[in-house]
């Protein structure tokens, strides 16, 4: 059950964290992904849903090429009212809801996410236990309850914490991918 307190908890982290967000460098991503690629045994022409990062966010337009570059199908996500759905990216982008960039190619439903062999997710923190702290809209978990493969949430170094509130629509994470750290696999 939640409490107030949880989603109390959960607001002034996101706070604190956004903050900690524009104060340093951002870290492009590229070959941390391929050591999540290589660890799960991901093979050229298999499907991997990735992201786009918005501003200060973890990752890049390199990190989504570096995918391609391996031979990977990567979707992204498009905001489509309360859910994510999901296109393939070709190399073309346009604005998208929230001031996101987004895959031009048609839609494939939310339950394409079932199909990754791999799923890249953002986060602004994630825990030892595989809690994932997202921005606060619910668009990510609801996605992730829709996954059949791994869940890498990629993060900054010190967004890899202890411990992390916990909701029961929370969706766990299997991995995190930090710069220094690359990919540590969850629960520890």
């Amino acid at each position: 059950m939640t409490t107030s307190g949880e989603r109390d908890q959960k607001l002034t982290l996101r706070t604190r964290l956004r903050a900690l967000r524009r104060s340093g460098p951002v870290p492009d991503m590229s070959a941390e992904v391929l050591l999540a690629v290589d660890a799960f045994a991901v093979s050229a022409g298999q499907t991997v849903c990735a992201y786009l990062a918005s501003r200060f966010e973890p990752g890049s337009l390199a990190m989504v090429g570096a995918l391609r570059s391996r031979g990977c199908r990567v979707l992204l996500p498009v905001v489509v009212g309360p859910a994510l759905d999901w296109a393939v990216y070709d190399g073309e982008l346009r604005a998208g809801a929230f001031g996101l960039r987004e895959p031009v190619g048609p839609l494939l439903g939310p339950a394409a996410v079932g199909s990754a062999a791999l799923v890249l997710a953002p986060a602004l923190a994630v825990d030892h236990a595989g809690v994932r702290l997202g921005k606060g809209g619910g668009y990510y978990d609801r996605a992730l309850g829709l996954s059949t493969g791994p869940v890498v949430a990629v993060v900054r170094d010190e967004e890899f914490v202890p411990s992390l509130p916990a909701e029961p629509h929370d969706v766990p994470v299997d991995a995190v991918l930090t710069p220094s750290r690359g990919l540590v696999r969850l629960p520890l």
